[in-house]
């Protein structure tokens, strides 16, 4: 089955096929027909199967774009998959002009309000902020058609299933549900059955691994000489992409700074750091700035990078799942991949338990050679040199067609959206069909220009007329 036969307007093809997507995943050829259909879903599938878009797909598809209130509902355990399925959510419906806005917790509510008060269609969130809003009344969702509940088994171990049963006893009845689960309890199966509506049990035994991709193994060594050997594997194997797993924020953060001081380039990902920061480090290692992210389990959630070459258990997860999540970042995509385990005396047992539960026994290995490390120490260095300068390119853009134009006024001087597009669509070459998503600020808004016109509007324009007011405009940063 290919995308083109699942009955999705022009605008959804087209991002998709801006995006590369291809082939539907064996969880999306499950659930976007039935969510099209509006039939309620319950989908019990690992992550890293691609069921962002197995539900991103048909509500962007189904949204109303002329219609004010928000429109679909997506809870997530963490802010950091909140930003994750937003960003994807935005880029599939970006043509369609479907506006996306994440809510979560430790950012600011006076600027989660303002984005809230534009026109917003679907909203993502964190259980314990969404309620917040709904409490507050800045968040209407008496208009909402479809919830889907993201990872309902992380869900119940953070404990956030009391503020979703209170979040879904708010909205309408006649609404389409989609709970997605790697795992079912006895609480999740109560969700189901009182919130839901005759929903069906969709299975999907998609690996979150690719065993014969991905090869394995376990060192086991003292903890005071886990260091050497970290950077002694970083060398020999020289990946273009690395991820260093470990179990703390403290651990993060002194790895991170070990490695730095070799001349590692690295980054660290941890709860400690501001969002903004997180959001940046993400970026950065998608766009392979630096080589090596030091992070802890629930840091990595927003990222997907099909070119991760090597993962690294500087410690053995106490969860045994983390295993599984972990080394599946690599051996992606028909890639091959590298995922080594270090192991001390008191982490025996957790890897008995790892084991146990994957069912096989993971090989036990020895460190690279002094001369492996030597002859991949002069590879690992030109390859980061060479990264180091790539990464100084302007980056390439996921829609080339789009582009975001920063214009120098926004509700301070009283303009709105319909004003801006009143502008833009007057403007020699430009109609109303070439202008996209519209976001005012108090100092100033962003316009997206599509079918690419955006650079000749740059070109020939440095300001515009709004409302009387001249106001520049310029590419965005954004």
């Amino acid at each position: 089955m290919k995308f083109n036969e699942l009955n999705l307007s022009e605008d959804i093809i087209k991002a998709l096929n801006n995006l590369g997507y291809k082939n539907p995943s064996e969880v999306q050829e499950a659930s976007i027909p039935k969510l099209l259909k509006g039939e309620d879903i319950i989908v019990k599938s690992q992550t890293g199967s691609g069921k962002t878009a197995s539900f991103g797909i048909p509500l962007c598809e189904k949204i109303n774009i002329e219609e004010k209130k928000v429109q679909c509902l997506v809870l997530t355990p963490t802010r950091e998959l909140a930003i994750q399925v937003k960003d994807e959510l935005s880029n599939i419906g970006r043509i369609k002009k479907v506006r996306c806005a994440a809510i979560f917790g430790k950012q600011p509510f006076n600027e989660q309000i303002r984005e809230l008060k534009q026109r917003v269609h679907i909203v993502v969130g964190t259980p314990g902020r969404v309620f917040d809003h709904m409490e507050r009344g800045t968040l209407d969702l008496s208009e909402v058609n479809y919830v889907v509940i993201d990872e309902a088994d992380k869900m119940l171990s953070m404990g956030f299933i009391d503020q979703i049963k209170d979040i879904l006893g708010e909205l309408r009845l006649n609404k389409t549900t989609a709970l997605f689960s790697a795992t079912f309890s006895k609480e999740i199966e109560e969700i189901c059955e009182e919130y839901m509506r005759n929903p069906m049990l969709l299975e999907v035994k998609s690996k979150v691994f690719n065993r014969d991709r991905i090869e394995e193994s376990a060192i086991e060594i003292e903890e005071k000489n886990k260091g050497k050997a970290l950077w002694k594997c970083l060398y020999a194997y020289h990946p273009e992409s690395a991820i260093v797993f470990c179990n703390t924020r403290n651990k993060v953060k002194s790895v991170y700074k070990m490695l730095k001081d070799e001349g590692i380039t690295c980054n660290e990902l941890h709860g400690d750091m501001e969002q903004k920061k997180r959001i940046e480090v993400m970026e950065n290692f998608r766009d392979k700035h630096f080589k090596v992210l030091v992070c802890t389990d629930i840091a990595a959630r927003g990222i997907h990078v099909d070119s991760i070459e090597l993962v690294i258990n500087y410690e053995v997860p106490m969860e045994t799942e983390s295993y599984v999540h972990r080394i599946g970042r690599t051996g992606r995509a028909g890639r091959e991949g590298k995922a080594i385990t270090f192991v001390n005396h008191y982490e025996k047992k957790y890897l008995e338990n790892v084991e146990e539960y994957i069912g096989y026994e993971i090989r036990k290995a020895s460190l690279p050679s002094d001369e492996e490390v030597k002859a991949g120490r002069k590879i690992f260095k030109e390859s980061q040199k060479v990264q180091l300068k790539e990464s100084k390119k302007p980056k390439k853009e996921v829609h080339v067609d789009i582009v975001k134009i920063h214009v120098n006024g926004g509700k301070k001087k009283k303009i709105r959206a319909f004003d801006i597009v009143g502008c833009f669509s007057n403007l020699p070459g430009l109609t109303g069909e070439d202008i996209g998503i519209i976001d005012v600020q108090d100092g100033f808004s962003y316009v997206d220009i599509l079918n690419g016109k955006g650079d000749k509007v740059l070109k020939d324009f440095k300001e515009v007329t709004i409302k009387g007011k001249k106001v520049k405009i310029q590419k965005a940063r954004k």
